[in-house]
């Protein structure tokens, strides 16, 4: 059997890591487990049933064909306007793309921007996808670890400590994935500060600004009078405010001139988003009344059960460390202390928790950061419970008895 000869295009490449928990999940599932996946990456909640009807509605009225690259002009213009009146600025319809999901909106910015030779920063704990991404488009990946007791935010200084001559980009991503932590706006406009003296670009990810608990939404880049879109670019997209995963719709917001470079790379690469996704996603944008307030209801409830949790932890499993979420629907715990023999890593102790507890988490290492572990609070309070009982009984057996 001849090897298979692969592109240097992806030497290196690596699956989702969060992609390959949750199908082992659905595996043992299927094979009669009892698992309490805790490791998704997207709300648990059905898509809200107007914007399922808005769906089946342009189907049934012919929407079923190609759209241009960029997106239906309605919902473009339904992004700015719902930009404009989140940031107060006044925004161009013809600097939204929109995307099959925020992931396509990263990688075209990051393929148009960067190639070989050009260093991109990025705060660690990371994504999965960013070191990916960037490497897809031959630039160079450059985590940079923040301080831990301000959950692991960076500031100019650690940017600085990082950046050379060959550094054209910084990805920034509040509220975290991992993590949770929510860059405020100061945060935000000392490292547009240090960016813009240094000409780098900033590719600002705010797929989680509406899941916030410190604010109606987290602080956006958009809100900076000084931010320039002639060198930032905003992510964002339906998958996590309107708990529609699935449409795959995503958008970028960024200069006209540079929006046109991103679609003309979009075009060749998937045309566009599906179109009974972006009418679905223009109801979600224009969403008002009682349909905008059970959009906000699923972001209130994501703060009830990151307070569940925290307080499970603190009970079950003292002395833990993690870092509390201000945003996201992620608790980000350190492991490491509970590394024994063949449970040395991360990922051996997550494989220790699915076969012996049944409880499916992210490793750490897959962030960036092998001392800790991901887990998802996109579940029901009960789930949750449950799920934080079976990781106390297995990592601490004997602080497990509380009653949460």
């Amino acid at each position: 059997m001849t090897t298979l000869r692969t592109s240097p295009n992806i030497a290196g490449l690596e699956p989702s890591a969060t992609v390959a928990v949750a199908a082992l999940a659905r595996e043992l599932r299927a094979r009669g487990r009892d698992i309490i996946d805790l490791s998704a990456g997207e709300p648990d909640f059905d898509t809200p049933a107007f914007v399922r009807d808005a769906a089946i509605h342009a189907i049934n009225q012919g929407a079923t064909r190609y759209t241009g690259a960029p997106g239906i002009q309605p919902l473009r213009e339904a992004i700015a306007r719902d930009l404009a009146r989140r940031t107060g600025r006044e925004t161009d319809p013809n600097g939204v793309v929109v995307t099959a999901g925020a992931k396509q909106a990263l990688f075209n910015a990051c393929f148009v921007l960067f190639g070989p030779g050009d260093r991109v920063l990025f705060p660690a704990p990371y994504w999965t996808s960013y070191p990916e991404i960037l490497r897809l488009a031959r630039a160079e990946p450059v985590p940079v670890h923040g301080d831990p007791a301000r959950g692991f935010k960076v500031t100019p200084a650690h940017l600085d400590a990082a950046a050379d001559e060959r550094t054209r980009g910084l990805i920034l991503n509040s509220p975290c994935n991992p993590t949770g932590a929510v860059y405020t706006r100061d945060e935000l406009a000392a490292i547009d500060r240090w960016a813009a003296e240094r000409g780098i670009w900033i590719l600002s990810d705010e797929i989680y600004s509406r899941i916030c608990f410190t604010a109606d939404a987290a602080p956006s880049l958009l809100e900076l009078p000084e931010a320039s879109l002639d060198r930032c670019v905003i992510i964002d997209g339906a998958s996590k405010t309107f708990a529609m995963t699935g449409w795959r719709i995503g958008f970028s917001y960024s200069s006209p001139e540079l929006a046109r470079h991103m679609a003309a790379l979009q075009s060749h690469i998937t045309t566009a988003a599906a179109t009974p996704s972006q009418y679905a996603a223009l109801a979600a944008y224009r969403a008002e009344g009682e349909h905008a307030a059970e959009l906000r209801a699923m972001s209130d409830t994501f703060q009830r059960r990151r307070d569940r949790v925290v307080a499970l932890f603190r009970e079950l499993l003292p002395g833990t460390e993690f870092v509390y979420p201000e945003g996201a629907f992620y608790l980000f715990f350190r492991v490491d202390g509970f590394f024994s023999g063949e449970v040395d890593s991360s990922v051996a102790l997550c494989r220790k928790l699915i076969e012996d507890a049944g409880v499916a988490l992210v490793p750490g290492s897959a962030f960036g950061d092998d001392r800790f572990v991901r887990l998802s609070f996109a579940a029901s309070e009960d789930t949750l419970a449950e799920g934080i009982r079976r990781i106390a009984r297995t990592l601490a057996p004997g602080r497990a008895g509380g009653t949460g």
